[in-house]
C-alpha cells in the first residue's frame, strides 16, 4: 500500500494554496467585519430629521458634493480654463469631494 506524501500545500481549482493560510484569510475577514460591523451601534448612524423621518447625513453630502463639482465645472467653463486644464474630470470631482469633507468636518463633527 502506498502512503501519501505530505506538502505544505492543497490544489484548488488548479492553484496551489498554502495550507492554513485559506481558513486563515478567512478568520482575519471575520473578524475585520465582526470589528466594523458595530461602527454604528455606540451612538446611532448620523442622521437627522427632515420632514419628520430620518434622513442620513451622508446622502445630504453628497448632494453637496454633486453641486460643488457642477459649480467648479460651471466656473471652469466661465474662467476658460476648460480648454486648457486637462483631467477635468479628476478636478471637479476632488473639489466636490473637499467641499462635502469641509462641510462634514464644521456640521457634523463632534
Amino acid at each position: 500500500m502506498h502512503q501519501a506524501k505530505w506538502v505544505p500545500w492543497v490544489c484548488l481549482g488548479g492553484r496551489k494554496y498554502l495550507r492554513g493560510v485559506r481558513t486563515l484569510a478567512t478568520a482575519l475577514l471575520i473578524a475585520f467585519a465582526a470589528a466594523t460591523i458595530s461602527g454604528c451601534a455606540q451612538r446611532g448612524a448620523p442622521s437627522f430629521a427632515l420632514f419628520g423621518a430620518f434622513f442620513p447625513s451622508w446622502m445630504l453630502l453628497g448632494g453637496i458634493g454633486i453641486l460643488a463639482a457642477i459649480a467648479t465645472r460651471a466656473a471652469l467653463v466661465v474662467a476658460g480654463l476648460a480648454e486648457v486644464l486637462p483631467l477635468q474630470l479628476l478636478v471637479c470631482v476632488s473639489a466636490g469631494l473637499t467641499v462635502a469633507v469641509l462641510v462634514w468636518l464644521l456640521w457634523f463633527a463632534p
